[in-house]
């Protein structure tokens, strides 16, 4: 059995929000295990994914949302990595940073409500989260989602990937058409560049926390394709 490993995305750290996805990915039998991204810097969080690849018995399907999707194209070219999957995330071509990978689209509207956060780290604003992150879930919930945030360094957004995984692995992408983080536009340009498997869904940039059931049977289809 393919195990789905889970890349946190930084922003949606709580066990409530991981919960509801955990729990609709366990019941079609994934095992899916959550790395805790230090967020410090690329490769920082490459080194936390590859030290949870190398625990797991077998292949692995990584999966990553946001941010998570730069760490899955770099970590991906573990030997055990047999598929990747992109949940609304970062697709950087080999030798581009995260914030290369989108720098020639038009901003979303979350990219104004991200702010300084201490010395050399950045995070979102209370209506950032609210009202251009998680705009399809409700207010007690988003709420959750700001409090529990992990702030990225910034140094994440120009850190480059040397190698991209997505070149050389199969990959699938789920693509939020109502996404105010990351402009819908450039998932779906990533989407074709790599060829991927493409899911459209009409979602904001959680569509794991607005829609788990879409986005759980969409890993799902990709991990039984890679055990068959």
């Amino acid at each position: 059995m393919v195990a789905p490993t889970w890349i946190t995305p930084g922003c949606v750290q709580s066990w409530e929000n991981k919960e509801r996805f955990h729990t609709a990915w366990t019941k079609r039998g994934l095992k899916a295990i959550a790395v805790q991204n230090p967020l410090s810097s690329l490769a920082d969080d490459v080194t936390a994914t590859h030290r949870v690849i190398g625990m797991q018995e077998g292949p692995v399907l990584l999966v990553g949302h946001s941010w998570g999707g730069a760490v899955i194209s770099a970590a991906g070219n573990h030997a055990q990595v047999k598929g990747l999957v992109y949940v609304a995330a970062g697709a950087p071509e080999s030798g581009q940073s995260f914030g290369d990978w989108w720098k020639d689209y038009t901003p979303a509207p979350a990219a104004a409500e991200i702010k300084p956060y201490g010395d050399g780290y950045v995070a979102l604003t209370p209506e950032g989260v609210r009202k251009h992150f998680v705009q399809d879930i409700p207010a007690d919930e988003a709420d959750i989602v700001y409090a529990t945030q992990g702030p990225p360094a910034a140094r994440c957004f120009s850190d480059k990937v040397l190698e991209t995984a997505w070149r050389s692995k199969p990959s699938w992408y789920l693509v939020a058409a109502q996404d105010e983080t990351i402009p819908p536009a450039v998932q779906r340009d990533s989407a074709d560049r790599m060829g991927a498997q493409t899911l459209v869904l009409q979602s904001s940039h959680v569509p794991m926390l607005s829609q788990p059931e879409a986005v759980a049977e969409f890993i799902a289809s990709a991990a039984a394709s890679i055990d068959g």
